[in-house]
């Protein structure tokens, strides 16, 4: 999900179209004011300006704030009708606001807007406080809770007003006076160092890029791509040379490819070194005080440390619980990656390279190795990803062949960059559903990575449909030639476009419990299972066809990457564990014990989970890891193998109930992705499952020998 999970002006004919517009004497904030008059409430991209976001986020939390006021000083005893509801719709002016701004934050910042999130991180931080530390309508909360049995709200009244009670609680409404005091301060710091986590990051990574001199250095990547570095290096005003900008994770796509083990070597350090260079972009004392705050806010509330505070309400409840599960799984991984590194070592001593295997060398032998075993290239399978067939004939064809709905590419409304595309979504019955926005390309101004989010929720009570939508960082190809993914980037779309499917199916009244707002170990539970259909044969059939020729994948190539699924799982699956067991050390430090070096932390932490392998090194450093620090998954990394356990599980059950099928795919959307958060998620699952969830699907999915269970 992201993401979830929020910095360089790019000027352009749409920056200076907006620049014209803002001069032609619109209110400042004035596109935020009223509900959109566009389909679906979408945003007027084509009135927004930057100058719009700081007058409408000011009047936004006024507005906001006079609405729960009177809420919480009504004369009237406190009912779930007046407090509750009155609380869901309080917020709408807002929520307009924020949901817009924090995505063009994340997607397409500029300095403009990074200085207007850097002062209002932390008014947002204290909004939230004036809220959730009021005293009088936590009052009239908690009398609604103590009354809830007694009400006979409904499942989904119930479980609203035990989620506001719960993060009343959970955001320091019962804690003394003094403490509220310490626990805003708090707060308001963890707001600023967040931001300034994500703004320093976004600029490292963007400088961080390599820059090569001459296409020699290239040598191994393919004509489109070194075509694209080109282009690359020119829009950065460096013509004549080749830019390969970084991606957000430690192993780098072109890393695969290089010849030359130096440019390896110096891409590989440029990604790893990308934020602890000493400069004004380097992070790790913001991710030290950020590390500390936390444990400070855990202790406030009687916690041990902050992954106990925040798994409390998780489907996990306990670090303990999350870290069972996945240190049941490093002997395994750990094995088979000492394995996979040993057949690359074996290549490297055969070819008399007189070197040992280093991490900046893994993905260039893993795709020798796997030319070995399985005959398998990635450039021969890439010309048969073309992202818009990608897109029209898998993503969507899966999606038509399993709840029935279908597409419309809308040219008419406005977007936030040319590169974005917008469709429309009916439902099997042609009514319309939902709005889908897809922004896939790489640029310097978008933060790393891919996630999914909404800029509007559904919601029974407000009427509102849903309007989503999925960003990646796929490279952009040079103009006239194709966009060509790799398989990993074709689960990317797939995942990303599950989580999509959980926004755009929600069928709940309050927007509490709509769509994606459900616990981190559970969100990317319909994102991963979505990615099953990527390979599934009606569905790969009718999206691997070659770009130029339109010819079907040959058969023997589809059995080539079916052989591969379990190739280099040991890599993926260490480096990942490395990565989800460095967020669980940092966030479970005692606040009276804070770390004080992070290469230092980082190294003691996976020596003691036994995961410390040169070879392999986390998929994200402390240094760049975002979602821990600024994207709302601290202590929640885990959440992904969480959910694969029961992503693994659920397509267990369609393939024994006939696979890909629309009374399956019903099935799935009415006990699953419409429910948002109307109930305990373990029995929501269970009542779809019919049982409790194996591991064991996951564990043969990865090629592993069995493991322990949770």
């Amino acid at each position: 999900m992201a993401w979830i999970h929020r910095p360089l002006l790019i000027t352009s004919a749409w920056a200076l179209c907006a620049c014209a517009l803002a001069a032609a004497g619109t209110p400042p904030g004035a596109p935020f004011m009223k509900p959109s008059p566009l389909p679906y409430h979408a945003p007027q991209f084509d009135r927004i300006h930057d100058e719009d976001y700081l007058p409408a986020l000011e009047a936004g939390m006024k507005d906001h704030l006079a609405r729960i006021q009177k809420i919480a000083e009504a004369p009237a005893p406190p009912t779930f009708g007046n407090t509750l509801v009155a609380m869901e719709r309080a917020g709408a002016q807002l929520n307009r606001i924020t949901r817009v701004f924090f995505a063009i934050t994340q997607a397409n910042t500029n300095p403009a807007l990074q200085k207007v999130e850097a002062e209002m991180a932390p008014k947002l931080a204290g909004h939230h406080d004036e809220i959730y530390l009021n005293a009088r309508l936590f009052g009239r909360v908690k009398a609604v809770y103590d009354r809830r049995e007694r009400l006979r709200l409904g499942p989904e009244g119930r479980e609203l007003v035990e989620r506001y009670y719960r993060e009343f609680v959970h955001a320091g409404a019962q804690l003394a006076a003094a403490d509220q005091t310490v626990l805003r301060a708090l707060n308001l710091e963890e707001s600023k160092l967040t931001t300034e986590f994500q703004n320093r990051l976004l600029a490292a990574t963007k400088d961080g890029a390599l820059v090569l001199a001459d296409r020699a250095s290239l040598q191994g990547l393919s004509d489109g791509e070194i075509d694209a570095a080109a282009a690359a290096a020119k829009a950065r005003g460096l013509e004549g040379k080749f830019v390969l900008p970084l991606q957000n994770t430690t192993q780098q796509p072109s890393l695969a490819s290089l010849a030359d083990r130096s440019v390896r070597e110096r891409l590989f350090n440029a990604s790893v070194d990308r934020a602890d260079r000493g400069n004004a972009q380097d992070t790790r004392a913001l991710v030290l005080r950020l590390s500390q705050l936390r444990a400070e806010k855990a202790r406030l509330f009687g916690y041990r440390d902050y992954a106990s505070y925040t798994l409390s309400d998780q489907m996990a409840k306990t670090p303990e619980a999350a870290k069972r599960l996945m240190t049941s799984l490093v002997p395994a991984a750990t094995a088979k990656a000492r394995s996979e590194v040993a057949k690359m070592q074996a290549l490297v001593d055969a070819q008399k390279g007189g070197f040992q295997v280093a991490a900046w060398d893994w993905q260039y032998y893993a795709e020798r190795v796997r030319k070995a075993e399985f005959d398998l290239d990635e450039a021969q399978i890439r010309p048969y990803f073309e992202l818009g067939r990608v897109l029209r004939d898998g993503v969507f064809y899966a999606a038509t062949q399993l709840y029935g709905i279908t597409f419309k590419e809308r040219h008419d409304l406005p977007t936030y960059h040319p590169d974005v595309r917008v469709f429309e979504i009916f439902d099997a019955d042609q009514k319309p559903l939902a709005l889908f926005y897809a922004d896939y390309f790489k640029r310097d101004n978008k933060a790393g990575g891919a996630w999914m989010d909404s800029f509007v929720d559904q919601s029974g009570l407000l009427g509102t449909k849903p309007v989503v939508f999925n960003v990646c960082n796929f490279t952009k190809p040079a103009p006239g030639q194709p966009a060509l993914l790799s398989f990993d980037d074709v689960t990317t779309m797939f995942h990303e476009f599950g989580h999509a499917l959980h926004g755009l199916f929600s069928n709940v009244k309050y927007p509490l419990l709509a769509g994606t707002n459900v616990p981190r170990d559970f969100v990317e539970f319909p994102s991963q299972f979505n990615e099953n259909w990527a390979l599934q044969p009606q569905v790969f059939a009718h999206y691997a066809k070659h770009c130029r020729t339109g010819e079907p994948m040959p058969q023997a190539l589809v059995d080539k990457i079916k052989k591969a699924q379990t190739f280099n799982q040991g890599y993926a699956l260490t480096e990942y564990l490395a990565a989800a067991l460095l967020d669980m050390a940092w966030h479970t430090q005692a606040a009276d014990t804070p770390a004080k070096d992070v290469p230092a932390f980082e190294t003691s932490a996976l020596d003691q989970f036994g995961i410390h392998l040169a070879e392999v090194p986390p998929r994200y450093h402390t240094t760049y890891f975002a979602h821990i620090w600024s994207g709302g998954y601290s202590a929640g990394y885990y959440a992904y193998l969480w959910s694969e356990v029961l992503d693994h599980d659920a397509y267990a059950w369609f393939k024994a109930h006939g696979d890909l099928s629309r009374a399956n795919g019903d099935r799935f959307r009415r006990m699953i992705l419409s429910r948002g958060s109307t109930e305990d998620l373990a029995t929501l699952y269970r009542a779809f499952r019919g049982q409790d969830p194996s591991v064991e699907p996951l564990v043969e999915a990865r090629g592993l020998k069995a493991a322990p269970g949770r």
